[in-house]
């Protein structure tokens, strides 16, 4: 059976926090992707996007040692 796909920040490829790669991973698309738009949000709205990415740096939950193998 399928296991549920679970919100996780990336441990393996993170730049930053792992935010990014870890909605990537749970959307199926590209983190670099994911990075770049939250790049071009970031600068369209003044550096919301930056605020929101803090704020889901500590909401989401990190990736277990066991999920990265």
């Amino acid at each position: 059976m399928n296991e549920p796909r679970k919100l996780r920040r990336s441990m393996r490829d993170r730049k930053l926090g792992g935010v990014c790669a870890g909605l990537a991973k749970y959307f199926d698309i590209d983190p670099t992707a994911v990075r770049a738009g939250f790049a071009v949000f970031a600068v369209f709205t003044l550096f919301t996007g930056l605020i929101l990415y803090l704020v889901l740096w500590m909401v989401i939950p990190s990736e277990s040692y066991q999920d990265t193998l």
